[in-house]
């Protein structure tokens, strides 16, 4: 079939998906850009309501355990990624590439011997050095991608971990207070830009600081993808699961090999204009 009319099928079944969806009329293109600006996202657990939260925490750790008391596999899939590894997997292991391992960036260098300022954007606990135990399960940090109070902080130079008690950071004068893990913890939910942005945004210490195409600018209007004022889309992709695979690319290969921009991109008919016009 001729790409011409390949897209022309694809936008039709396309208008006529989303006015069966929402129930709207007029045309298919207007019904496909409302769709896009008003993306319905089905929450079906409130977690305030789950006994297992109704308990008291005095450390991430025991939160993590009372989550993967249901979300058995969370834990397993997770340590699979590499925002867990910090490492390449399709490199030869014996290279180590990833900032895990030996790779080099020119901010920050690299992280041995300097794992307890790094692994502060790392979602673990306790990754203070080489003995960190990658296979404990209750050493993942689900909230620091999940929960939604916007109180959870983990200390800059803690190896991961938050404070125990009010402290100052002398590299930022900031006060670090513990975190009210009952509240933290009956939070949580879908993982928002503002998680995301919690080491996406201001990793290396500052706003923009390491990451120079990323800030927390790109959510008020001056991104075209994420912008409020364009398609105000999230970092996480629906419906699949931001711990097992998130898509992306870090290093020489996709954090996973079919979901990266520029796979998905070239693998859709909707999507050719747009790949001819990014060139």
């Amino acid at each position: 079939m001729p790409a011409f009319y390949s897209d022309a099928l694809c936008n039709v079944l396309l208008a006529v998906r989303v006015v069966c969806q929402k129930g709207r009329t007029g045309t298919g293109s207007e019904d496909g850009r409302q769709a896009l600006r008003e993306r319905d996202i089905w929450i079906t657990s409130d977690h305030s309501k789950h006994e297992i939260l109704d308990q008291e925490f005095n450390s991430g750790p025991e939160v993590t355990s009372a989550c993967l008391s249901c979300h058995t596999e969370a834990a397993s899939q997770f340590q699979k990624t590499i925002h867990w590894t910090w490492s390449d997997p399709y490199a030869k292991k014996e290279l180590k590439v990833g900032k895990g391992g030996w790779s080099v960036n020119n901010f920050c260098i690299n992280i041995n011997g300097n794992e307890p300022r790094c692994t502060s954007c790392h979602a673990g606990y306790g990754w203070k050095d080489k003995t960190f135990d990658f296979t404990d399960q209750t050493k993942v940090d689900c909230l620091v991608c999940h929960e939604q109070t916007g109180t959870y902080k983990k200390f800059p130079a803690g190896a991961g971990l938050p404070v125990t008690e009010t402290k100052v950071f002398k590299g930022n004068k900031k006060t670090y207070h513990p975190p009210d893990w009952n509240e933290v913890a009956q939070s949580v939910g879908r993982p928002t830009r503002k998680n995301c942005g919690t080491c996406h945004f201001f990793g290396g210490g500052g706003d923009g600081v390491k990451h120079g195409d990323l800030d927390s600018s790109m959510m008020k209007s001056l991104d075209v993808h994420m912008g409020v004022d364009g398609q105000d889309f999230d970092c996480v992709p629906e419906p699949r699961n931001a711990c097992d695979d998130s898509s992306g690319r870090g290093f020489p290969a996709p954090l996973v090999p079919d979901r990266s921009c520029l796979y998905d991109h070239r693998h859709h008919h909707t999507c050719r204009r747009h790949v001819v016009r990014l060139g």
